[in-house]
């Protein structure tokens, strides 16, 4: 049986320490390697991509969720739990957006990691029961909302919520659980979770290509709005124009099939 290798960086040596003693008696996983700070941490991913990396999502200097939006966008194949020292909205919805496939508190069961460990080496994602907190939930509807004025810019490159998938988060937003909005909608609770891993992969991939938009588009005198700040004037098409096929290909890429 081939084991799941993981890495892991956090700046308290007891945590890393206890995670590595807890680990070491599973049989399907294997640590190989460990960091005290995230700089050290991507350096090692990189060279020898592990099947898990184990992130702290909040220290100073590069961030968990940074190097997570690296890894995911040059090793795909690596998921990534981030370990937070605090139960934080702000960074949760940060930790959503930069790709990472779970997102734990350092008072987290040890069971509940190794399972955790289990499930994102099988390439699911349990990030995404985050979006049934209403506030999480409002703020990507923002989120898309702030998509939707981009694509105007970009001839509709990056994904839209379907009818469906909007319903829901208004719902969730609105203070429904999962069975509350099952049963308003007349749709399963196992449909409503495939289809916040669908708005996950969605929001991901639209954040990620923003990004690129923003980095192409460093040197001319306007920015594309983030949600919560106000709408800067967007460039013009013109000046668009003179950019957008060199990322048009690229941005494609990115957002393939996402239902």
């Amino acid at each position: 049986m081939e084991k799941i290798s993981v890495f892991l960086a956090d700046w308290q040596v007891l945590f890393r320490e206890g995670i590595h003693f807890t680990l070491s008696g599973e049989e399907d996983i294997e640590v190989i390697g460990e960091a005290i700070d995230n700089e050290e941490a991507l350096n090692f991913i990189e060279t020898n991509p592990p099947s898990v990396a184990i992130l702290n999502a909040d220290r100073s200097g590069l961030s968990g969720i940074k190097v997570t939006r690296r890894i995911k966008q040059n090793l795909a194949s690596v998921s990534v739990i981030l370990i937070m020292d605090s139960d934080d909205e702000e960074q949760l919805f940060s930790a959503v957006k930069s790709g990472a496939s779970a997102c734990l508190t350092k008072e987290t069961d040890p069971d509940d990691l190794v399972n955790t460990i289990r499930e994102v080496a099988k390439g699911r994602c349990p990030i995404s029961e985050a979006l049934l907190k209403p506030g999480l939930a409002a703020r990507v509807l923002d989120e898309f909302e702030v998509f939707s004025l981009i694509n105007k810019q970009v001839d509709n490159l990056l994904a839209r919520l379907s009818s469906k998938q909007a319903e829901i988060l208004r719902h969730i937003a609105g203070g429904s659980s999962s069975q509350q909005v099952s049963q308003t909608l007349d749709i399963s609770e196992e449909t409503i979770r495939h289809q916040l891993g669908l708005i996950l992969t969605k929001l991901v991939t639209n954040d990620h290509n923003r990004e690129v938009i923003e980095a192409v588009q460093s040197g001319l005198p306007s920015t594309f709005p983030r949600a919560g700040k106000p709408v800067p004037e967007y460039i013009t098409k013109d000046e668009f124009d003179t950019f957008k096929q060199s990322i048009t290909e690229r941005l494609k890429s990115f957002i393939g099939e996402l239902g």
